[in-house]
This record gives structure tokens, sequence and C-alpha cells, in this order.
């Protein structure tokens, strides 16, 4: 098994990422600190992460309970740096604490993997045998709702809270992403695969936020997702790479201005995960074809044939 992750934050300079990535042996995580309420969502990130318990997090009672057994020695921190920012900001940090969503998952062994998510982040499994992307409780308008997010002294919602199964055949990948790259994700796929998505995207565009204007770019590029999901899991396995590649979706129009955060667990074995490579090129190069743009003649042609 490969692991990896990447986590960036904006491009402009001294700019601090407010998410955290996670990835070893059997585990993938992700946590995207909420800047708009709160202070230090970038510590409160990065903490969540590494007090992951070793076994998964299966229901709400038990995350309620981890947090519940975690946050105090964080907050003694954090109430001391607080303290040297003066009242005003201690003040802030006593009525609000620290916020971040947080989607993590645990492979069980060779065949399950088990994901929980509270908030906007996502757990995706990609089967490149059957071409099936699955992920955790979301939808592409779910985008542009306030997320439900763990705070470091705020009490948790049990709706917030989703937690299932994958299950693996040796054939997939399963990564973890923040809100701005899951909906590129999950954005990409449901296009190539209009025909069982397209009372989501029409719902995702009549919303007329940003993330529609996204899609409807997306919609005139019609890029098949396995050269997409290629491009990014190469991207990601060095740190130059995936900024290159989150830059150019995002001058591109595809992907929101955020921070970025990727951990991925590569399931395949590696006889496998080289077929793999070969077989998208030529997948794309098929789908291509199938999906190129429509010339005058050819235009005529099929008019003439009516």
């Amino acid at each position: 098994m490969k692991y990896y992750s990447q986590s960036i934050s904006k491009r402009e300079s001294r700019v601090i990422n407010e998410d955290a990535a996670l990835a070893k042996k059997g585990m993938a995580a992700v946590s995207d600190g909420a800047g708009g309420g709160g202070v230090f969502a970038e510590l409160w990130s990065k903490y969540l992460l590494s007090q992951l318990p070793v076994n998964p997090l299966r229901d709400f009672q038990q995350l309620d309970a981890w947090v519940d057994g975690i946050w105090e020695p964080y907050y003694k921190d954090c109430e001391e740096k607080a303290k040297q920012q003066g009242a005003l900001f201690l003040n802030k940090f006593y009525d609000e604490g620290s916020f971040a969503t947080l989607a993590a998952v645990w492979l069980q062994d060779s065949r399950t993997a088990e994901w929980m998510t509270y908030g906007d982040s996502v757990v995706f499994c990609y089967d490149f045998h059957n071409h099936e992307l699955k992920y955790s409780n979301i939808r592409l308008s779910s985008f542009d709702d306030a997320p439900y997010l763990i705070g470091s002294n705020a009490a948790l919602k049990a709706e917030g809270f989703h937690a299932r199964q994958f299950q693996l055949t040796d054939e997939e990948v399963i990564f973890v992403a923040t809100d701005a790259l899951s909906h590129y994700i999950l954005m990409r796929y449901e296009l190539c695969h209009r025909e069982n998505y397209e009372d989501e995207i029409n719902e995702a565009i009549a919303a007329r936020t940003k993330n529609s204007n996204f899609i409807k770019v997306a919609e005139e590029e019609a890029e098949d997702f396995e050269k997409c999901l290629s491009e990014l899991l190469d991207a990601a396995r060095e740190q130059k790479s995936f900024i290159r590649l989150m830059g150019s979706l995002e001058d591109s129009g595809l992907l929101a201005h955020d921070d970025y955060s990727l951990a991925v667990l590569d399931c395949r074995q590696a006889k496998k995960r080289e077929k793999t490579h070969s077989h998208v090129e030529r997948h794309a190069l098929v789908w291509r074809k199938k999906h190129q743009p429509m010339s005058l003649k050819m235009l005529q042609k099929k008019k003439y044939k009516k």
C-alpha cells in the first residue's frame, strides 16, 4: 500500500494554512479549520488529526466521547497563547474557541475501510476496475451550506455525524479531501456520469452560487474523470506539483479559492496499479473521441440524414 498527503494554503503570501492532512499505514484524514469563527483554527485542525484514535469512530457517541477526552489539554495550551494576544482576543477564545471539520478513514483489513465525517470534508473511494466512485454523505449543492463543525468548547450535533464502510477488492484508491477540492472531484465525476446525476447537477446550478459557476465551466470542458483523478493523485505525491495543479485549476475557474488538503491510501496491488495507468490513457482517448465537439460539416450531415 502507498500512502501520502498534501496540505497547502491559499496562494497569497504569508497566509496561514488552516487545513491539516494525515496519511499513514491504514489511516487517512483531513481537517478544515474554520477561520470564519473562533480563533486558532489552524492549531485545532492539526490537533484533531494528531489525536485520532487507532480504531474507527463508528457512531456519534464515540465521536462525542473522543472530543470530550482530548479538548482540555488543547484548551489550556491555547488559553495561554490567547492571553499573550490581549483581552479582546482572550475573550473571543473563551466565547467561541476553535472550529474545524473532520473526515477520516481506517482500513480494518484488506477488504473493509470504515469512514466517518463531521462537516463538508469528504471521504472518497474510487474503483479503477469498475470505474465507480463511492463517497461519504454529501451532494453537490451541500457545499453551499454552512458545514457542521467540531468546536473546542462547543457541543456537537448528532445530525452532523456520518459513518459507514467501503468494501474493497484491491482495485481501489481511497482519498480524503477538504471542501473546495471535494467539490471539484465530485463535480468532475457527476458531469462524466450525467445520466445518473442530472437532478443533482441541475439543483446545484440552479442555486446560482460560486460553485454553480465552477460546474458551468466544467460542463464546457467535458474532461474524462479518470484522467482528472489520475492527474490529481499523481500531483499529490510532491508538493510543488500539487501547488501547480491547484493553481492551474483555480485559474481555469474550476476550483474555489481556498486551502487545499488531500490524503491518499492507494490500496491497489503494484501490478494492477501499473495496468491502471495504461488503461486510464486508453480510456481517456476513447472518451475524448466520443465527446469531441461536432464540426459544422458533421452537424450538416446529421441534419441531412434526418
